[in-house]
């Protein structure tokens, strides 16, 4: 599926397209990734083909990912999930994760869903405002934590406390 958005950056107007993930934008999103999180996004992608999440992916005019995001749909059975969004650096408070947001809402309500829930880290204020800005209201905190790569190359556990958010998506 494909969605249009458009930013408007005061000097120059970019419309952008969202559309599925797929297994030949991994070597073009890796920027986003630890080695160890590019290496799962295969099996990431076999869950979207199964229909459990949704791995989304914002698009520069000339087809070129700018952003990434996902959907999850088996955490919590009565919301859709956003979740590891991401924007290239350069290209940061442009409103392109605002789009990428809107199309995973999108996503959202054609499963028939109704809310939508996100969270924060609590070290990131700025993705907080940006969510409360678009509509999330903070419901509660929530521990989490992942495998990453360190430096040396040993893996080790990142812990964090998150502020989760939900949105009413209306009928």
């Amino acid at each position: 599926m494909k969605v249009l958005g458009t930013i408007h950056t005061g000097v120059v107007e970019l419309h952008l397209t969202v559309r599925d993930m797929e297994e030949a934008d991994l070597p073009l999103v890796a920027c986003f990734y630890s080695p160890l999180g590019l290496e799962k996004m295969t099996e990431e992608l076999e869950r979207a083909r199964r229909g459990v999440v949704d791995h989304l992916v914002v698009c520069s005019p000339v087809g070129l990912p700018v952003a990434k995001g996902a959907v999850n749909y088996d955490e919590k059975p009565e919301a859709g999930v956003i979740w590891t969004l991401s924007v290239r650096t350069e290209l940061r408070s442009l409103g392109i994760g605002s789009v990428l947001i809107a199309a995973a809402e999108d996503r959202i309500r054609a499963r028939g869903l109704r809310r939508a829930e996100i969270s924060a880290e609590e070290n990131n204020p700025r993705a907080r405002a940006l969510y409360e800005r678009l509509g999330y209201v903070a419901y509660g905190r929530e521990p989490a934590s992942w495998d990453q790569e360190a430096e040396d190359g040993t893996i080790q556990r990142y812990e964090t406390m998150c502020t989760a958010l939900r949105k009413d998506l209306g009928p």
